[in-house]
């Protein structure tokens, strides 16, 4: 059974290229300080959507959209994921996902019907316990960024900077650990605070990653693709 938790109808920003519909599922293993989404974070039954609906919202939209994103919550916790991906993939449509990936054998079981991976990396690996609430999860990441590098799948690798909790100086030490595991495609994202977030950073905090030309140059130089967002 598939539980997802909502559906955004029309996305021109989350998977490359495509025009796309973006289906969020309950349930996430993190328990990030910065996370937008905390009410997708428990797994439970309780929907706010339905999937059969959401299937014949697609079979309406099967010619004006390109693709559908699988995001959450985490959406490799659906234990029925890869029979839903199918039913996507059998209406004619792309597929991406979005995922921290801490289920590597779960996202390798569906990996050869995804045309796209947006994997979230969220810290330099000895911040990764403090900053997802978890300390058994990143060598499980580590293996799912191997999976995805050296697959023949498209992917982004990208890290939310929240400046309460990294540092340029972090940026660079995970900037050196991603190359050392030859990623090519690396993207840095904006924290962007919204209603209920606790003592948020300010806007000036926050740009001044983008700000530091040295860091930006030194990014620019060391990944065949690098953007800002």
């Amino acid at each position: 059974m598939l539980m997802p938790a909502g559906l955004v109808p029309f996305t021109t920003i989350d998977f490359p290229n495509r025009l796309a519909a973006v289906i969020f599922f309950q349930g996430c293993p993190l328990r990030c300080p910065f996370c937008h989404n905390p009410n997708l974070q428990p797994f439970h039954t309780q929907n706010t959507a339905d999937w059969e609906e959401i299937v014949s919202f697609l079979k309406s939209r099967q010619k004006q959209l390109d693709g559908v994103v699988f995001s959450g919550g985490e959406p490799l916790m659906q234990p029925d994921l890869k029979k839903g991906m199918q039913t996507v993939r059998d209406l004619g449509f792309q597929i991406a996902i979005h995922t921290s990936g801490v289920f590597p054998d779960k996202l390798a079981d569906v990996l050869p019907l995804i045309d796209w991976v947006g994997l979230d990396i969220k810290a330099p690996w000895e911040k990764y316990a403090l900053l997802t609430g978890r300390t058994d999860v990143m060598e499980s990441v580590k293996k799912s960024l191997r999976l995805v590098v050296q697959s023949q799948t498209a992917y982004e690798v990208r890290t939310t900077l929240d400046p309460r909790h990294l540092t340029i100086e972090d940026v660079y030490c995970l900037a050196d650990e991603l190359m050392a595991e030859r990623v090519q495609t690396y993207t840095l994202q904006k924290y962007r605070t919204f209603d209920t977030d606790q003592n948020p950073p300010e806007s000036s905090q926050i740009d001044s990653f983008f700000k530091e030309t040295a860091l930006i140059t030194y990014l620019q130089n060391h990944f065949l693709h690098f953007a800002c967002r």
